[in-house]
């Protein structure tokens, strides 16, 4: 039985049914009793990554719904699952966090979602989804504003364009990029943050940094892992970020694009933005353990992790990934193969899709709103240190 009639069979015969046959949806449904369903997630095409899923469910106003996600102890990342809690909406707007818990032992990992309905639909999702509808709208608006150019660096294997937005006079060269992980989306609701600064007039960060420097943002990198509902990967099962050394037309265009584009203009700063699936913190991972290292980039990287600290509480400085060592640097990674190929201030921006543990909001979680915050907060903090980059 497949998976549509599966879920046809749940609406035939209890009170509820499921689907995800939409932007970004991801589920599999296994089982459907009364307001309960057992639950699985579909592995990125061509790939072993399993983490992202979105889906929605039909139900009476007030049922107490079941929802149990299993066999997810081999999913990409299983320890992002303790202390994770689902969201839920019940408009496609406003995102909450349901009641969740782990059980590790159960049917191969379970995650065990309950919520009580109020309207007669509701969606679910491992972070709040950013649609390619909503990509397209703020491609179109922010295209229009003055003193912004777009430009269409390529396409991607499903033959989507790679958006870049262009803007400042300034000769500093800034790439700001996001979604190499598709299923990463609070990377996009960041740079729609970083872009209200830059492109507010009255803003007097954004004005310096337009006389300073010329930005190149880039919302989303992999518009065909996000439309197909993956975590990790793009059409053809590849990971972006472990394709910068040589990246080819067939296993990722996507990066091919980006990285010539780069070549014309050079790279003085870049920042590529994540989301993390187990460390409850928001930090910054950078370039130490490349070959032609200098103490001036590792001085600016510093700088700016130590500023953007004390600018919001959001972000700290003792959680994160281990530091590389001399030498060891990954360089199929964008930040270190920036940082090695153009001598940038390069970093990998990572925020939670849990929550940040040392200033939580039980209610939403990480947040799209609190990843805007810090998009803005991030661009204040590269304002004080433009003349330096």
């Amino acid at each position: 039985m497949t998976e549509k009639t599966i879920a046809a069979a749940g609406s035939a015969a209890g009170p509820i049914s499921i689907s995800s046959a939409f932007d970004s949806g991801n589920i599999v449904v296994r089982t459907i009793a009364g307001t309960s369903a057992t639950l699985g997630i579909r592995r990125d095409e061509g790939s072993e990554f399993f983490q992202w899923f979105h889906f929605r469910v039909a139900a009476p106003p007030g049922a107490q719904l079941a929802l149990d996600i299993v066999g997810l102890a081999g999913s990409a990342y299983p320890e992002g699952w303790p202390g994770y809690h689902a969201c839920v909406s019940e408009d496609r707007v406003n995102w909450v966090r349901a009641e969740t818990t782990w059980d590790a032992k159960a049917d191969g990992g379970t995650l065990r979602i309950r919520h009580r309905t109020q309207s007669g639909i509701l969606w679910l999702a491992y972070f709040p989804p950013y649609s390619m509808d909503r990509h397209h709208d703020l491609i179109g608006r922010t295209a229009a504003l003055p003193g912004v150019a777009y430009r269409c660096l390529g396409y991607s294997l499903d033959n989507q364009p790679i958006d870049c937005l262009e803007l400042g006079e300034g000769e500093k060269q800034v790439w700001l990029y996001a979604r190499q992980h598709p299923g990463e989306t609070m990377a996009e609701y960041w740079m729609e943050g970083a872009i209200d600064v830059l492109t507010d007039p009255g803003n007097s960060h954004g004005r310096l940094l337009r006389q300073k420097a010329r930005f190149h943002l880039i919302p989303n990198m992999n518009p065909d892992g996000s439309f197909r509902g993956h975590l990790r990967t793009n059409a053809v099962g590849v990971n972006l970020n472990r394709e910068w050394h040589a990246p080819t037309p067939e296993r990722s265009p996507e990066v091919l694009c980006v990285r010539a584009a780069m070549e014309e203009t050079g790279v003085a700063f870049a920042m590529d933005v994540h989301g993390d699936e187990s460390i409850p913190a928001v930090f910054i991972a950078g370039f130490e353990g490349i070959p032609s290292l200098t103490e001036r980039q590792l001085d600016l990287y510093r700088r700016y992790q130590d500023t953007l600290a004390i600018r919001t509480p959001d972000f700290q400085t003792k959680r994160g990934y281990p530091i590389t060592p001399p030498g060891r640097a990954n360089l199929t990674m964008s930040t270190a193969q920036l940082a090695e190929r153009f001598g940038a201030v390069s970093m990998t921006l990572e925020m939670p899709f849990k929550d940040n543990d040392d200033l939580p909001d039980p209610v939403n979680g990480w947040s799209p709103a609190r990843s805007r915050l810090l998009g803005r907060d991030c661009m204040a903090v590269l304002a004080e240190m433009i003349e330096d980059i």
